[in-house]
């Protein structure tokens, strides 16, 4: 469907059609999410009881697959399909525990806590039955740190997704990190949510578009770092205090780091600075509108007004501005596609090379 030449030198963009075509859209949503990591949001709030029990959508207004997280007998996760094997109703509508384990409550079917069928009403004369067909399909689940993901069909391995991640910032104590709700918001962004990553991933704009951010970086210094399924923009502070601590020994020793970005293929982003974290969830709910979850976990408080990471509420609303209009722009008729930057466009251009190889 799409072709990005390797060398960067001689690639170019996504055409503009990409971020308005149904077909462009619906393609995403079977090829590159279906087959992505996803958060499973709100997962680290569960208590660590055994039989608790949190009911979710895999992409909320996206793909809304209805599944189940819940902690078993031994109280290790699972996450299941909550749809009965029966007749299709949902399973589990609200958190709580299944100390009884799963039971649906249109005509009583049963099942285990690790999904499979238990016992049903009414099940004299059934021939080749139980079967296989008959237990909750069960989904990969993995955890890094305290946050927790699952897939429908992953493309990738999950820890070839986190090990750059892990290799930077690891060093840091995240499980210390707590959420904050009163930090922590939705933007619905009328634009692609390819267009939002496309500027997410460049550090070539923040001069013209992020005034205040730009003082506290060195742009000239900014650089990204390619990993296998996603990338790390390493945002070099101007001086003073509000930079990383880094241990003796790290890869980025000695140097003045007020920011680590990074993107995860598709569509998360986790944003570190020296008071802790915010995570981004870029999710697409229609061609040309987009929303993005801001969660913050904070580590150190009194960090929180200064440095890269001081307003991240203003950033956001920079991006916002920026990229509605180039959503307007690339709908243009004499707008084709547009060139990288080498030096400044990596991440962007690894990002539609992802894109085009799983969209075939």
């Amino acid at each position: 469907m799409y072709q990005i030449e390797p060398d960067i030198r001689h690639a170019a963009t996504l055409p503009g059609a990409f971020y308005h075509a149904a077909e462009a859209f619906e393609a995403c949503r079977e090829r590159v999410f279906a087959r992505s990591w996803q958060l499973v949001a709100g997962a680290e709030e569960m208590t660590r009881l055994p039989f608790d029990a949190m009911p979710f959508q895999y992409m909320d207004h996206f793909i809304e697959e209805p599944l189940l997280l819940l902690r078993d007998g031994q109280n290790d996760l699972r996450c299941l399909s909550n749809v009965c094997t029966h007749r299709g109703n949902i399973l589990v509508q609200h958190p709580g525990r299944l100390e009884r384990g799963i039971v649906c409550g249109y005509h009583g079917r049963r099942f285990h806590p690790d999904g499979r069928f238990a016992a049903m009403p009414e099940t004299e004369g059934m021939e080749n039955f139980p079967c296989a067909d008959d237990n909750l399909t069960q989904l990969p689940l993995q955890q890094w740190r305290q946050f927790i993901f699952t897939s429908l069909d992953p493309a990738f391995p999950f820890d070839e997704w986190v090990a750059g991640m892990e290799r930077k910032v690891g060093f840091l104590p995240l499980e210390q990190f707590r959420f904050e709700p009163s930090r922590s918001r939705d933007y619905l962004v009328k634009a692609n949510w390819a267009l939002y990553c496309d500027n997410y991933l460049e550090g070539f704009h923040i001069p013209f578009v992020h005034k205040s951010l730009a003082a506290s970086l060195d742009w000239g210094a900014y650089r990204t770092e390619l990993h296998r399924w996603g990338n790390c923009q390493v945002g070099i502070g101007r001086g003073g205090d509000d930079v990383f601590d880094l241990p003796p020994g790290h890869e980025d020793a000695g140097q003045p780091i007020a920011a680590y970005y990074f993107w995860l293929f598709p569509n998360i982003m986790f944003n570190f600075y020296p008071w802790g974290l915010s995570l981004n969830i870029v999710r697409p709910l229609e061609k040309d509108l987009t929303k993005v979850s801001f969660r913050a976990y904070v580590w150190q408080s009194n960090k929180l007004a200064s440095g890269a990471g001081a307003d991240v509420d203003l950033v956001e609303r920079e991006d916002e501005a920026i990229v509605e209009l180039v959503q307007r722009g690339t709908r243009s008729r004499f707008y084709k596609h547009g060139r990288f930057a080498p030096k400044q466009e990596q991440g962007v251009h690894q990002f539609h090379r992802l894109l085009a190889g799983l969209l075939g």
